[in-house]
């Protein structure tokens, strides 16, 4: 159940309430918005609140209204909490606001050469935040599962270095504090979407988390595991879109691209994509990325590595660091036709520029995929001019999409 209280209630009617509620055993999420403050009752048996309790609550000095939530998940939910979720990972960076954060990096650290190559790598082409594992879930045990606490002391000096923030994935309760201790953001991998107990004790932490979708989750069992870690009072959650396995074999999973706008039409918490785990294979990276951000993903995760043919983890999935340079002014085109801003003050390849005139590159197919060719009369076609979200007339032509051929 949640509480609507009125516009401009006073702090101490909303006090009256919450006070009231924990009488009968209850506990409280208050959600405060610009004007209106929503309180949300979470409990075994809030069913019994229903009736006569919801009528009296309703009597009380500013209380609007009482809404039964008929979902299962609460804390994750739009009723409870209609305002997006804007996350603070430290150094400026905000995931859910206006900008679309990019985090970048390799799987598996390796060594400290590899990490700061990549560091600086992404960093100059834009982006925010540097992925990185330290601990590996991998599927056969004589795979390289990574380099352990001596991976995340790595992801501190690199942070110290470039000023990247650092996410990196917590694997067993026992981990937590020190992963919390070396990074900015906990991650909690797909295996282990439904680790109840890790659940509660990354939320314990207190730190921003990245929850990603389970193996073959459903959209709502994966907002059920978010609610064990909002039910902490970590409201500094953030969702990972990053494939799910179905009967297809081409690809490593099939990217479910519609959960994104799933995710924001029912849930008030920002959504990554993850276009890396989600396929595969480094040729469907940037396409999957592009679609992933036309379809309102918060931000991209994306595995980077300078010699993908060598990585000790996910090589064939990951781009070398001149694709995500190539990658990252398309990612910035596409975030502008849908209203969102990608900080472009770093120093970008002069061929994809931001200074480049959208309507100058196109796709073009040839036998061995897509590419950016230049537009000529007979191929150029344009989306009619429309108003996007931040009230910017666009004139977008109709693909910016593109996949290297080679690895460059």
């Amino acid at each position: 159940m949640i509480i609507m209280m009125k516009y401009g209630a006073a702090q101490q009617e909303i006090t009256a309430v919450i006070e009231r509620i924990e009488e009968e055993g209850f506990k409280t999420h208050v959600s405060a918005g610009e004007q209106r403050t929503i309180i949300g009752i979470v409990g075994s048996d809030v069913q019994r609140l229903y009736g006569d309790f919801a009528g009296m609550i309703e009597r009380f000095p500013g209380v609007e209204q009482t809404i039964p939530i008929s979902k299962k998940y609460k804390l994750s939910s739009r009723e409870f909490h209609p305002q997006n979720t804007v996350v603070d990972v430290g150094g400026g960076v905000l995931v859910g606001g206006e900008e679309l954060v990019v985090m970048a990096g390799p799987c598996s650290v390796e060594n400290e050469a590899q990490l700061l190559e990549t560091a600086f790598a992404v960093k100059a082409a834009g982006a925010k935040i540097l992925r990185g594992g330290a601990f590996k879930p991998r599927t056969s045990p004589y795979q390289f599962r990574g380099l352990g606490r001596e991976g995340l002391k790595l992801l501190a000096k690199a942070r110290e270095e470039t000023g990247l923030r650092v996410i990196t994935e917590v694997m067993a309760v026992e981990d937590v504090e020190a992963v919390a201790q070396y990074s900015d953001i906990l991650q909690i991998g797909a295996r282990n979407m439904q680790n109840f107990q890790l659940l509660e004790a990354c939320g314990l932490a207190n730190k921003p988390i990245l929850l990603k979708r389970g193996l073959s989750a459903t959209i709502e069992e994966w907002l059920l595991a978010a609610e064990y870690i909002l039910a902490t009072g970590n409201g500094q959650l953030m969702l990972c879109e990053r494939g799910i396995r179905t009967f297809e074999t081409y690809t490593r999973n099939t990217m479910d691209i519609s959960a994104i706008p799933i995710i924001h039409k029912i849930s008030h918490l920002p959504i990554i994509a993850d276009p890396s785990h989600g396929t595969g294979k480094w040729y469907l990276v940037s396409p999957l990325a592009l679609a992933s951000v036309a379809a309102g993903a918060d931000g991209l995760i994306i595995e980077v590595h300078p010699n993908p043919d060598h990585a000790l983890s996910d090589g064939p999935q990951s781009l070398t660091c001149e694709n995500f340079a190539k990658l990252m002014p398309q990612v910035s085109w596409v975030a502008a036709a849908v209203g969102r801003a990608v900080d472009d003050s770093h120093e970008a390849d002069d061929r994809f520029s931001s200074s480049t005139p959208i309507s100058t590159v196109g796709l073009g197919w040839r036998r061995r995929g897509w590419r950016q060719v230049p537009f000529n009369n007979k191929s150029r076609q344009r989306i009619s001019t429309a108003k996007t979200t931040s009230g910017i007339r666009l004139s977008v032509s109709v693909a910016v999409l593109s996949t290297r051929a080679s690895r460059g």
